[in-house]
């Protein structure tokens, strides 16, 4: 069973796994090969449909493959989507979860608040999510990833 301090450390590795994908952005094979097996130890692709809609898509908004996942994360020449700059490689120094609240039922849980990125600078860009979690021979892996900036009434003008 799924428990809060699971998808806390499961939020606390994917954190982590961003900022270092980020500091390996010079070495990019290094980069590449980091990216893939953060994609494959923290979402369920080899499991089914993982839905994953990132924070900074405006042409090709939902990416259901590892192969758009990747894109979205480093980009690079081969790139999947042709918008994407590479998210994970800004690079951030850290990632902060302020969970809003859980749902947990068996080994399913759904985690819904707003997470903070922070930069070279010490700027922090806010970003509000919603993971979803299957528990999968024992791990914790994201099926649903939503992520999008708060809403700001002055970008309908």
């Amino acid at each position: 069973m799924i428990t809060k301090d699971h998808v806390i450390e499961a939020q606390k590795t994917w954190g982590a796994g961003v900022v270092k994908i980020g500091s390996l952005k010079d070495s990019r094979s290094e980069c590449e090969a980091f990216a893939s097996s953060f994609l494959d130890e923290l979402y369920a692709f080899e499991a089914g449909t993982v839905l994953f809609k990132p924070t900074k898509c405006a042409v090709e908004q939902f990416r259901p493959s590892k192969m758009e996942a990747q894109s979205y994360f480093i980009a690079g020449a081969d790139r999947a989507c042709a918008e994407d700059g590479g998210f994970a490689i800004q690079p951030w120094t850290k990632v902060r979860f302020e969970n809003t609240g859980f749902i947990l039922d068996g080994d399913r849980a759904i985690a819904m608040g707003n997470y903070f990125f922070t930069d070279l600078e010490g700027v922090e860009a806010k970003v509000e999510y919603t993971f979803s979690y299957k528990l999968i021979n024992g791990k914790l892996k994201i099926d649903v990833h939503h992520s999008s900036f708060p809403y700001n009434p002055e970008n309908l003008a």
